[in-house]
């Protein structure tokens, strides 16, 4: 499968700008589940911002 990570990046809501997967998935998502945590794209924006994600932050939007 071919990464389109310059068309990823017009929908990543990911704010981290630095970081070198933003864009590729799924690097993104091999990183984060690692570190047992969700992606930025499960996050509300606001949410998401914070940078926190753990599973609890995830869960703690839809209370």
């Amino acid at each position: 499968m071919e990464c389109t990570k310059d068309k990823n990046l017009k929908d990543c809501p990911c704010t981290y700008t630095s970081c070198d997967k933003r864009g590729v998935c799924c690097k993104c998502v091999a990183y984060h589940r690692a570190k047992g945590q969700m992606v930025a794209c499960y996050f509300t924006p606001e949410a998401e911002r914070t940078y926190d994600r753990s599973t609890k932050a995830f869960l703690a939007q839809f209370k």
